[in-house]
């Protein structure tokens, strides 16, 4: 049997960086959910928005950070961990599809699961290819 993975220390400039961008991604999608309400037993379309943006975002940030850019140590951690950690939701999705099963629209609680993974699955790869065709980043 062997010993068990030595654990890292944390680093706490890489714990703010999370946190900070974390909070300020939260706060754009609370922000956004606000501005776009969402009507009982209608598609959540705030949510579906924020969520196939932040896919396509994630996609061009890998490319830069990974393939076209040197960049700063903290940047992945703000912005891929923190800021699109932060902004897009998982859990607010599934919350909203037992919501709209509960009001009975149901075609509208598949469409949006089903349409949800789809389109966030598309924006990563629209996002990783346009950041590659952008920046000339060859793929790895």
């Amino acid at each position: 049997m062997s010993a068990p993975a030595r654990v890292p220390p944390l680093d706490p400039a890489i714990l703010l960086a999370i946190s900070l961008g974390g909070g300020l991604g939260a706060l754009l999608r609370y922000l956004i959910s606000t501005w776009w309400p969402t009507p009982p037993g209608h598609v959540p379309w705030a949510t579906f928005v924020v969520n196939v943006t932040g896919c396509f975002a994630i996609g061009v940030l890998m490319v830069l950070v990974t393939e076209a850019w040197v960049t700063h140590r903290l940047l992945r951690p703000f912005a891929g961990v923190g800021l699109l950690g932060g902004f897009t939701t998982f859990s607010t999705y599934g919350l909203e599809i037992r919501t709209l099963l509960e009001s009975g629209a149901v075609l509208e609680a598949l469409g949006y699961l089903a349409g949800t993974v789809l389109a966030a699955l598309a924006g990563v790869v629209l996002g990783t290819g346009a950041a590659r065709w952008a920046t000339g980043a060859a793929r790895r």
